[in-house]
C-alpha cells in the first residue's frame, strides 16, 4: 500500500521494472520451451491461469485516516485486491484498506466501482470489501470473479503467479516459484517466533504460516492474489522486499471470507494462553505453555506456564517447532465460544485432564477517535490491551494524540500521548461514550480538574475549557507609502554603473495601480535624496533607509525624489499612498469541514499574481495537512474563482456557499481556481459530519 510518506517506495518502481523488461525476454523464451505437469508448456499454462484470474483484478484506492495532532488526519493510498464472488466480494489485505473511509476498486476493463468495507480483520491482515454493483453501468452483467484455491496442495517449486497493481500501475503479472509453504519469521537466534504490529499495539498475521515466493512484487501488490498454474487464488501477497514475497495462504483467507459473509465479522475462540515448541525439552508431543493470561479461560481452569498441553477437544496437540505455533493458535481460534472444551495436559510428569470454557478473543486495540472539544485523539481500552500495557483495568481512555495549544497542552501539567484519562471533574470515565458525555457537559470550565495515570502514577491536572480570546487586529497607525521597489546601491554595484562614492537605492519595479506609476519614475533610475536630504545607503543592511523615511512622511503629501538618470540629475515629485494592506491583516474565513482558510485578496495579491485592480475572488490562506481539501490537491495560494459554478466573489459569498455546503452535504465540491497563470479544478468528496 501507498499513504502519504509511505508512497516513495512506489517511486522506485518504475526504473526497476523497465530493469525488469531486459531479464525478462530471455527468461521467457527458456520459460517457453519448459513443460508443466501436465504435458503443456508452461507458457501455455500461464495463458490459460493468467485469463482466469486476470479480469478479476481490482487496482483499489483509498482514503484513509490516521490520528495525528489531536484530529483525524486523512491520506491517499492505494493497492491490490481479487473479486471472489459474483456478488462482488473483493479480497485484499487489512493495511489496504483496512482503515479507509472511502474506497474505489478499478477493473482491468477500466470500470470504477466504489466499495464498502463488509470486515477487517488486523489479525490476518486480511480485509473483505463488497463492491457497490448498482455503480456499474450495466448492473445485470456478470462480473468476473476467481476461485480461492487450495494453498495446502502447494510444493516448493511450484510455479506461482503475482497479479497486482506494483506503484499504482494497473493489472501487472510477474512469475515465480514456491520457495517455502509454510515461513514464519522468528528473531536472529531463531529462539522466538517474531510478531508484527501496525502500531498501537495492533499485532497481525498470528495464525499465518507464510507462503514465501520469489514472483516479484512492490510496493502497490499489497492485497493481490498469488496464483498457481490451474488460475485458482493460493494467497494474498502481503510483503516482500529484495525478490522475496510473502502471501497469506488461501486457507486462511478461506476462512476469513466464509466468517464475513455469514456473521459480518470474524468470530474466534480464545483460551488466554500462549505456548512455544516443545522441541526445547527434547519432545516431540505436546506445546509448552509459556505463560497465561490473568482471569482468562485457561487461568481459570487451573492451567499454569509450564504445562505441557496435549490435547484439545481429544485431538492431539503437538508443537514441535515455531511452524506450528500459528497452526495451533488457528486451531484455537476455530473454537466456538461460550462453549467448554476438555484440556489434557501434563504437569510434572502427570496427565491431568479440565474443561476450560472458551471465551471470545477481543481486539488488540480498542476504537480510536477525534474530539474537537478537548483537541485530542483517544483510544478505548481493551482486555488485551490492559494486559500489555499493564493498566489496573480497562476504564478510561488513552490520549494518542494532541493538538498544539490544546487545553490539555495548556494545562500544568501537560496531558501527553499513553497518558489515560480516569476521572473529569470526579467522574469515572468508563469508555469512550463516557468520555465524550463529560467533555461535552464541561465545555466551558475554566478549571476543570482532571484525574489520569501516566505509567504507575496517578496525576490531577486542570484544564481551562473557556473559549479563548480572538487575536488584536493590528491597530498600527497607517504609514506613508511609494509604491515602487529598490536595491541598495551598494559599493560595488555604484562602481559597477560608473557612479562611483554614490549612495542611494536602484529602482527596480514600478508598482501598478500605484501613484509612483503616474510620476515620472522609471526602473534603473538612481534615487539619491529624499525632500533634499541625503540617503546614505551603501550597505545591504540599509534596505530600509528609504522605506523607514517615507513612513515619517505624511499620507497624502508630495514627496520629492533627487534621482540619477542617464548620468543626468533630476527631480521628481510622488504622491505619497497609504501603506497597503498585508495578507496578515487581511480578513478571513474559513469551512471548517473541508478544513482550509481562506481570506481577501490584498494589493499585493494582486501584484504578485499579475491581477487586475478589480479582480474578484479569495485567496487560500491555509490547508489543514490531511484534511478533504489536502487530499484534493488544494494549495495554498490558489485563488477561488466558483464553488459548485458558484461565483466567489469576496469572504461574504464565500462564507453563504460554505454555509449552504453544510447544509445541503452535497456528494462532490467542484471548485474552480486560479493557480499561478493557469487555472484548475479541484474536486473533494468529502464525508460530511452527521448532523
Amino acid at each position: 500500500m501507498a499513504f502519504l510518506n509511505r508512497t516513495r517506495g512506489a517511486y522506485y518502481a518504475l526504473p526497476f521494472l523497465l530493469l525488469l523488461a531486459l531479464v525478462v525476454a530471455p527468461l521467457g523464451a527458456r520459460f517457453a520451451r519448459a513443460e508443466s505437469d501436465g504435458g503443456e508448456t508452461l507458457a501455455e499454462a500461464v495463458a490459460f491461469a493468467k485469463k482466469k484470474v486476470y479480469p478479476c483484478l481490482v487496482n483499489i484506492s483509498v482514503v484513509a485516516k490516521q490520528f495525528v495532532q489531536g484530529r483525524m488526519s486523512r491520506g491517499l493510498g492505494a493497492g491490490s485486491g481479487v473479486i471472489v464472488s459474483p456478488a462482488g466480494y473483493v479480497v485484499t489485505n487489512f493495511h489496504v484498506a483496512g482503515d479507509a473511509t472511502r474506497i474505489t476498486c478499478k477493473l482491468p476493463n477500466g470500470e470504477s466501482i466504489d466499495a464498502d468495507i463488509v470486515t477487517p480483520d488486523p489479525l490476518t491482515d486480511l480485509c473483505i470489501l463488497k463492491l457497490r454493483m448498482d455503480q456499474r453501468s450495466d448492473p445485470t452483467q456478470p462480473i468476473p470473479f476467481a476461485t480461492i484455491g487450495d494453498s495446502n496442495a502447494l510444493k516448493v517449486g511450484d510455479n506461482v503467479m503475482a497479479m497486482g497493481n506494483p506503484g499504482g500501475l494497473d493489472s501487472t503479472v510477474t512469475l515465480g516459484i514456491v520457495s517455502n509453504t509454510a515461513r514464519v519469521f522468528t528473531n536472529f537466534t531463531g529462539s522466538a517466533i517474531q510478531t508484527f504490529e501496525f502500531g498501537g499495539g495492533q499485532i497481525t498475521g498470528i495464525f499465518n504460516q507464510w507462503i514465501q515466493h520469489d514472483a516479484l512484487i512492490l510496493p502497490g501488490n499489497s492485497g493481490g492474489p498469488l496464483v498457481n498454474m490451474k488460475g485458482e487464488i493460493v494467497g494474498i501477497n502481503t510483503r516482500g522486499g529484495a525478490g522475496t514475497g510473502f502471501a497469506i495462504p488461501a486457507t486462511t483467507v478461506r476462512k476469513v471470507l466464509n466468517q464475513a459473509l455469514t456473521f459480518g465479522e470474524v468470530r474466534r475462540g480464545w483460551l488466554g494462553m500462549s505456548v512455544v515448541p516443545v522441541n526445547s525439552l527434547d519432545r516431540k508431543e505436546g506445546a509448552l505453555v509459556s505463560s497465561v493470561f490473568p482471569d482468562g479461560p485457561a487461568a481459570k481452569a487451573g492451567i499454569k506456564p509450564g504445562d505441557i498441553i496435549r490435547t484439545i477437544g481429544g485431538e492431539p496437540t503437538n508443537v514441535r517447532a515455531f511452524e506450528d505455533v500459528p497452526l495451533f493458535l488457528a486451531r484455537v481460534a476455530d473454537l466456538p465460544a461460550d462453549k467448554a472444551t476438555a484440556i489434557e495436559y501434563e504437569r510434572d510428569g502427570d496427565l491431568n485432564g479440565t474443561d476450560v470454557m472458551v471465551a471470545a478473543m477481543e481486539k488488540y486495540v480498542g476504537e480510536e477517535k477525534a474530539y474537537r472539544i478537548w483537541g485530542v485523539t483517544a483510544m478505548g481500552i481493551t482486555k488485551p490491551m490492559a494486559h500489555a500495557r499493564r493498566y489496573l483495568d480497562t476504564k478510561g481512555v488513552v490520549i494518542t494524540s494532541m493538538r498544539p495549544g490544546s487545553p490539555g497542552d495548556k494545562a500544568k501539567p501537560a496531558l501527553g500521548r499513553g497518558d489515560v484519562i480516569r476521572e473529569i471533574d470526579g467522574k469515572v470515565v468508563e469508555n469512550l461514550a463516557s468520555f465524550q458525555k463529560l467533555m461535552e457537559r464541561d465545555k466551558r470550565n475554566k478549571a476543570l480538574p482532571v484525574r489520569f495515570r501516566r505509567g504507575k502514577r496517578d496525576m490531577v491536572t486542570v484544564l481551562d475549557m473557556s473559549k479563548p480570546p480572538r487575536p488584536p487586529r493590528n491597530t498600527e497607525l497607517a504609514k506613508a507609502w511609494i509604491g515602487i521597489r529598490t536595491q541598495v546601491l551598494t559599493t560595488k554595484v555604484a562602481k559597477a554603473l560608473g557612479l562611483e562614492g554614490t549612495k542611494g537605492f536602484r529602482v527596480t519595479r514600478i508598482l501598478p495601480g500605484t501613484q509612483a506609476e503616474s510620476a515620472d519614475i522609471k526602473p534603473g533610475d538612481i534615487i539619491t535624496k529624499l525632500n533634499g536630504e541625503g540617503l546614505d545607503a551603501y550597505r545591504l543592511q540599509d534596505a530600509e533607509v528609504l522605506v523607514r523615511k517615507v513612513e515619517d512622511l505624511d499620507i497624502g503629501s508630495d514627496a520629492k525624489l533627487t534621482m540619477l538618470r542617464d548620468g543626468k540629475e533630476m527631480e521628481v515629485s510622488v504622491s505619497l499612498e497609504e501603506t497597503p494592506e498585508t495578507s496578515a491583516d487581511a480578513r478571513t474565513a474559513e469551512d471548517g469541514v473541508l478544513e482550509y482558510k481562506v481570506r481577501q485578496l490584498t494589493f499585493m495579491d494582486r501584484v504578485k499574481n499579475d491581477l487586475e485592480k478589480d479582480y474578484k475572488g479569495v485567496i487560500v490562506a491555509s490547508v489543514t495537512p490531511g484534511s478533504w481539501a489536502q487530499v484534493a490537491n488544494m494549495r495554498v495560494g490558489d485563488i477561488l474563482l466558483t464553488i459548485n459554478d458558484k461565483p466567489v466573489d469576496s469572504l461574504r459569498t464565500f462564507k453563504k456557499i460554505v454555509k449552504a455546503l453544510a447544509k445541503e452535504k452535497p456528494k462532490r465540491v467542484k471548485v474552480f481556481v486560479r493557480r499561478g497563470r493557469s487555472t484548475a479544478f479541484v474536486f473533494m468528496r468529502p464525508e460530511w459530519p452527521k448532523d
